[in-house]
């Protein structure tokens, strides 16, 4: 355990950054499940809207320094390559 008052401050700033990150990161990665979902289930209309908001909160994650730019874009990436499997 700290010592020092500062490292407790320190401490507890990296617990709380941490737990709003995983709140992020959890929420980003249940909207890319549920476009996946609606991929296999061949549901082109839903799966294209839930993209829209799957690309927000990927870039929002991405604004935040919770994930990298390279892996959003990447993620992104996927997701559009999945969804234009359904249209060809």
């Amino acid at each position: 355990m700290a010592n020092l008052k500062s490292a407790i401050k320190r401490i507890d700033t990296n617990n709380t950054k941490h737990d709003l990150n995983k709140a992020v990161k959890s929420d980003m990665r249940t909207h890319i499940k549920h476009v996946e979902k609606l991929v296999e289930a061949n549901d082109l209309d839903k799966a294209k809207e839930s993209f829209n908001t799957t690309v927000r909160k990927i870039d929002k994650a991405v604004q935040k320094g919770v994930i990298h730019q390279n892996n959003g874009n990447r993620q992104k990436a996927r997701l559009s390559k999945k969804i234009n499997s359904i249209t060809a």
